[in-house]
């Protein structure tokens, strides 16, 4: 085993929620998403996240352009969609989008997070995109678990 695939192997060992990073594409108006485990907060006071994403990823380029960009915290119910956004399964239908102060966001997610991009710091072979979050909106339920190279639902304690 490779130090590389050993590595993969150690991080899958760290449980994450799953979201979906959406914006428009300021040249051409088109809605772009993607999933994103590689998600934190960094702080509370100003209220600051980060998010990483690899540099090869077209969403790169699309965050760039912008000024704000929408996190969703995918419910347990929305793997279809993470699958969607991780280019793992093919859409038949469109996706559908809810708005909050005119950006895009996944309908039916635990969190919608509205931020404005801060900074951005290329680390190895990641984009590391700091931002401050101007609005949140919290949904009841459960979130989906992404935890040693697969999807997982939380059971209750008992």
């Amino acid at each position: 085993m490779t130090d590389t695939q050993l590595f993969r192997q150690a991080m899958g060992q760290f449980s994450t929620g799953i979201t979906v990073i959406t914006a428009k594409n300021n040249l051409n108006n088109e809605i772009r998403g993607i999933t994103v485990n590689a998600f934190m907060s960094l702080s509370l006071d100003p209220m600051l996240i980060a998010i990483s994403l690899r540099n090869q990823a077209s969403m790169i380029s699309t965050i760039q352009q912008t000024d704000h960009f929408g996190i969703s915290i995918l419910a347990e119910s929305q793997k279809d969609l993470s699958m969607i956004f991780a280019n793992q399964k093919k859409n038949s239908e469109p996706v559908s989008f809810d708005y909050i102060e005119k950006v895009p966001v996944i309908p039916g997610a635990l969190v919608h997070l509205i931020c404005e991009k801060e900074n951005q710091v290329v680390a190895g072979d990641h984009t590391i995109f700091i931002a401050k979050v101007n609005q949140i909106d919290l949904k009841p339920g459960k979130p989906l678990v992404y935890y040693g190279g697969s999807y997982h639902r939380l059971t209750p304690e008992n």
